[in-house]
Formats: C-alpha cells, structure tokens, sequence
C-alpha cells in the first residue's frame, strides 16, 4: 500500500514531458554514429598493410642478443636506472652493431626483448635440471654424468 497514491503517476508524466521536448538529433551537426561506415566508404580499396618475412633467429644472433644483454644490464654508468623502453634500445642497438651479424636486417626493440624472454625461459629450466640432477647424484658420478643426466631430463621435459 502506497501512502502517495500518485507517486506513479508523476514518474509517468516525467518520461513523457521527456519526450515531448525533443532534442533533435537529426539536426545536430554530430553523427549519431560516428564510427560507423558509411554506404561510400572506400573500406575494401585500402591497401592492405606490407609485412615483412620473418626471419628465423640463428646461434649466432642468441649469441649476440646473450651478450648484448649482459653488455647493457651490467654497464655501471646507466645501472638500472632506465625505462624498460630505454634499455631494450639499447640492447638493439649494440645488437646491431655487432660485426658478427654485418649485413643483416636490424631487430626492433620488441624482438629482442621477446626473444631474450625466450631464452632466458629456457635457461631457467635448464637450470632447474641441473639442480634435481645434482640432488639425485649417486657415488660415483662425476660433473660430466650429472651434466648428461641434466640434459636427459631438459629435452624429456622442453617441447621443441
């Protein structure tokens, strides 16, 4: 039981004194949709973006890419006071001017960070293996045995 019986009223009245006023939309100078395309729009004659091949990541560049790395995070004038931006720059460009890879197309930034990601995710595993061989070291077994064992149980557990 309502104590004000015309409550719903004045809530109905509201709505339709709402749409009486009309804003007028179609008017208004700023499309209802902006975003939307319209009927001659010139969508399917974009030229499509160029891509690149891609070129595969060789021994020799991890090898760069390892030492361009540990060249840049251990340099004690910057130190690890840059933007992960800064320093990923960095590490292309000694990438790059590295003359084991002359001649070659340079690595963006976001290329060698992805790929150094990679290899240290693999390092990491391969650190964990040596670890539980260690721990599993009979009497008799030298570094060479625990290495060959690490190495069992690395490839048994890395996908390719």
């Amino acid at each position: 039981m309502d104590s004000n019986p015309n409550l719903n009223c004045n809530f109905v009245d509201l709505l339709q004194s709402q749409q009486d006023s009309g804003i007028g939309l179609e008017s208004s100078p700023i499309p209802l949709f902006g975003t939307q395309a319209t009927e001659d729009s010139n969508c399917e004659h974009d030229s499509p973006v160029q891509r690149k091949e891609r070129r595969a990541w060789s021994q020799t560049d991890d090898e760069v890419l390892i030492s361009s790395w540990l060249n840049t995070s251990k340099d004690a004038v910057v130190g690890n006071e840059q933007k992960s931006g800064a320093f990923w720059k960095r590490i292309a460009d000694y990438f790059a001017a590295s003359p084991k890879l002359a001649g070659l197309e340079k690595r963006e930034p976001l290329h060698c960070k992805n790929r150094w990601h990679k290899i240290n995710d693999l390092v990491c595993k391969f650190c964990g293996a040596y670890e539980a061989a260690a721990r599993q070291k009979t009497l008799g077994q030298n570094e060479n045995d625990i290495l060959k064992q690490c190495l069992v149980q690395f490839f048994l557990s890395t996908p390719k």
